[in-house]
């Protein structure tokens, strides 16, 4: 029999990791048609070509006028498993360290709240990659010439395909910018999400609940779209590149930033700014919320905790 002066038991490991890459996935049944306007914008004008679209909505018009209400959900499959990988892994990761550094009750500081951000996401982006490549080529397709598309049916005929025809390398194509941009990301979302959190419920305005777990996570999607997306761009364009002449289009992230400098301007790096903004930042906000709801009902119901929030 425990006594009340017990410390509260925790969440296992395997439960965090399992609430993880659910609570992704269940965002990105929300936002994926945004990522998918987010990718091809930041594909239209590759290669100095005209830019195929003038603007996200003219993106998401186009996409539905030509390919129909479901074309917005290309490359869902994919969207799916990237965060069954990517995502379970880095905030399983996170929230096991988070924990791991937390001492008497308090939280870590920032800088230890960004390295444990960018460790978690730096593993999560090389376990997730293959996911991602698969789900960038899916959300491009639509944008080719019908001659042109892989055609890729699922994501795992996508995964199948890319080993049989490109070897299983390709499979990380792209893993340095992916590991890269997931890092820059790690540290601004998670990190800034919790100080974002700590932050207001400090002014006394806010307390522990959806509205604070909302707030927190705008702030912390603008502030990660704004670091992020350079090297998003470069990551989108690597793994979407075909070969030309039997040379690869892109040296690697460097060169992708060159040309995209040069050939489109340098606001061009952050091309599809609202899309990514739109999509990041509720794939944040639904992501955190579903994470904080599975932590808080485990704990009060598995648990019998009713002392604490969701623990992030």
């Amino acid at each position: 029999m425990s006594s009340s002066n017990d410390p509260p038991k925790q969440i296992s490991k395997g439960i965090k990791f399992l609430f993880g890459g659910t609570a992704g996935m269940g965002a990105t049944v929300f936002v994926q048609p945004l990522d998918l306007v987010k990718n091809r914008m930041q594909l239209s004008g590759a290669g100095g070509g005209k830019a195929q679209y003038n603007s996200s909505f003219h993106a998401l018009t186009t996409i539905l006028k030509n390919e129909g209400i479901t074309g917005i959900y290309s490359g869902l499959s994919a969207g799916l498993l990237r965060q069954a990988t990517y995502t379970t892994t880095r905030l399983g990761i996170y929230t096991s360290l988070f924990e791991m550094f937390s001492k008497d009750g308090q939280p870590p500081n920032f800088l230890t709240k960004a390295l444990i951000g960018v460790t978690a996401g730096g593993i999560g982006a090389f376990v997730g990659t293959p996911a991602e490549v698969a789900l960038i080529r899916m959300t491009a397709d639509g944008r080719l010439p019908l001659e042109q598309q892989r055609g890729y049916t699922s994501v795992f005929n996508a995964l199948s395909r890319i080993v049989s025809e490109e070897g299983v390398l390709a499979l990380w194509r792209g893993c340095i910018p992916t590991v890269g941009r997931a890092m820059v990301v790690n540290a601004a979302q998670l990190a800034s999400y919790s100080q974002a959190k700590q932050i207001l419920t400090n002014t006394g305005y806010f307390h522990e609940g959806l509205f604070l777990h909302f707030v927190a996570s705008m702030i912390s999607g603008l502030i990660t779209t704004t670091a992020s997306m350079p090297v998003d761009i470069a990551k989108t364009r690597i793994q979407n590149m075909k070969m030309i002449d039997g040379k690869p289009e892109y040296k690697g992230a460097g060169d992708v930033l060159l040309q995209v400098v040069r050939k489109e301007g340098f606001f061009s790096l952050w091309k599809g700014f609202l899309p990514y903004y739109f999509r990041l930042g509720p794939h944040t906000v639904l992501t955190f919320i579903f994470l904080e709801q599975m932590n808080k009902t485990y704990k009060k119901f598995v648990l019998k905790d009713t002392s604490s929030g969701g623990g992030l």
